[in-house]
């Protein structure tokens, strides 16, 4: 597994569980405002220094007891044909998983549910289903290819029995009221849904890091928007 990154400890990525993040490199799609530029763009993945996993599972035998999960993010953690191996070595050690994925593989989800290798799921929504495949830099070509993967995904995870949520980073000028609402009737009914402020920092596309993002106002006024529609909104 070519990993990326690890922070040491997160208190806010995994719900209720003090966690570690790996970072594995490697992605997929090229949202244009991805703050990872370094795990997903194959030539700055190669300037990236790579975490041996022989180091990474010493360090959770280090942590036992310490520590209670690992979140498995990317890049896109379900590229890696390797996933479930990983994930079994890391439950094997006594920690419970969080799987982050922009959902493009419900195959591979289908997968790890069926082995019951993680925990707990956060599923990215990258726009509503007329605007995914520009959103996530693809030609309008493989856009319905592309959302029945997504759509199929939604409905993976949904029928999981697995704890999870659906997301969404809402970017001014790629974003409308209006996109949210069709995104929050495609997923529905699903008990979490997180609309998550854009920041506009290290980017994939340097242009999205001059960009302002949405005022807590504005926010607010986008969540109320589609709060009727789940058991649980938060903004973030």
């Amino acid at each position: 597994m070519k990993i990326g990154g690890l922070q040491k400890l997160t208190l806010i990525d995994y719900p209720n569980t003090l966690a570690c993040t790996v970072f594995l490199s490697g992605c997929n799609f090229r949202c244009p405002w991805c703050y990872s530029p370094e795990l997903v763009v194959p030539k700055l993945i190669a300037y990236q220094p790579e975490i041996k996993e022989s180091e990474f599972f010493d360090f959770l035998k280090e942590k036992k007891g310490l520590l209670d999960g690992v979140v498995i993010c990317g890049g896109e953690p379900t590229i890696h044909s390797e996933l479930p191996l990983f994930c079994s070595k890391i439950k094997n050690a006594g920690y419970k998983i969080k799987l982050d994925t922009n959902g493009s593989s419900p195959e591979m989800l289908e997968k790890l549910f069926k082995l019951k290798l993680v925990d707990y799921v956060a599923m990215d929504i990258k726009a509503p289903k007329e605007k995914y495949a520009q959103a996530v830099g693809f030609g309008g070509a493989t856009g319905n290819y592309l959302t029945d993967k997504i759509e199929r995904s939604i409905n993976v995870l949904k029928n999981s029995g697995v704890d999870h949520e659906f997301r969404t980073t809402v970017v001014p000028g790629e974003h409308t009221t209006e996109d949210i609402v069709k995104i929050a009737h495609w997923i529905r009914p699903a008990k979490k849904y997180f609309l998550q402020k854009f920041r506009p920092e290290k980017t994939i596309n340097p242009l999205f890091e001059e960009k302002t993002t949405f005022d807590d106002k504005e926010m607010f006024q986008i969540k109320e928007c589609v709060a009727p529609l789940f058991d649980t909104i938060f903004l973030r």
